[in-house]
């Protein structure tokens, strides 16, 4: 890979992680808090056409679960609480985590996608 490619895919990734389009990084990326913007508004990049598809359920799913297990296992060792604590205890921590990591997942794939020309645009 060439130094301009990758450097190309560096800005891409700091600009999506931030929210902003991959190619100028100055459009909004996002139009919600998970829904991508059908097109960038400074540049006119298609990035509806851009989908990251199930990838980041992917990677959250095997990042929150090496997390939270072993949390899990240590707290069941160590304090032996009840089912239903357990289940007081980490679901919230599970969905507030997936929620957390979903759109920064989402916006890296997206500018990986556009950065290895995988998009129709």
């Amino acid at each position: 890979m060439s130094s301009s490619a990758e450097a190309t895919r560096q800005r891409a990734l700091i600009a999506a992680l931030r929210g902003r389009c991959p190619r100028c990084g100055e459009g909004a990326l996002f139009a919600g808090l998970l829904k991508i913007a059908p097109v960038c508004s400074q540049c006119g990049l298609g990035l509806g056409a851009i989908e990251a598809g199930d990838g980041p359920a992917v990677f959250i799913v095997l990042i929150v679960g090496a997390i939270v297990v072993p949390l899990a296992l240590v707290t069941e060792v160590v304090a032996q609480p009840p089912l239903w604590a357990h289940a007081l205890l980490w679901t919230p921590l599970v969905v507030g985590l997936s929620v957390a990591l979903m759109r920064p997942f989402r916006a890296m794939l997206v500018a990986l996608h556009w950065a290895n020309g995988a998009s129709n645009e």
